[in-house]
């Protein structure tokens, strides 16, 4: 029941580390080193859910997310974002941009499992 999963995060460590944790679980992962090409990769294939950081040269993830939202095929995507920010205000801006979740950086494997399986409803 694992699903295709899209991560967009300029760290290619982090990148790396979610691929692991996620492909190990049996999701096929894509990776995305910044919004911009975040983008190109959600238009050019279906994905069940997208990972992002926020702060990310080129686009940033609240921009990515603000300009996928306004994509209808894109409309119903989870969106978790996964960053070194724990600011309310700034999950409150996140919330309203169409995020769906939310997780801290640094992050562990099974942490990042189970809120995955949970926004997929697995």
């Amino acid at each position: 029941m694992a699903g295709s999963i899209l991560t967009v995060d300029d760290s290619s460590s982090i990148r790396v580390a979610i691929k692991v944790a996620l492909t190990g679980a049996g999701y096929t992962v894509t990776e995305a080193g910044d919004g911009a090409e975040g983008i190109r990769k959600a238009n050019a294939g279906k994905f069940d859910l997208i990972i992002t950081d926020l702060n990310m040269p080129v686009m940033d993830g609240l921009t990515m997310i603000e300009e996928l939202r306004k994509i209808p095929a894109h409309g119903g995507v989870p969106i978790i974002f996964l960053t070194t920010e724990s600011d309310a205000a700034l999950k409150q801006r996140a919330k309203a941009a169409g995020a769906t979740g939310w997780l801290t950086k640094p992050f562990q494997a099974d942490n990042l499992l189970k809120i995955v399986k949970k926004v997929l409803g697995q």
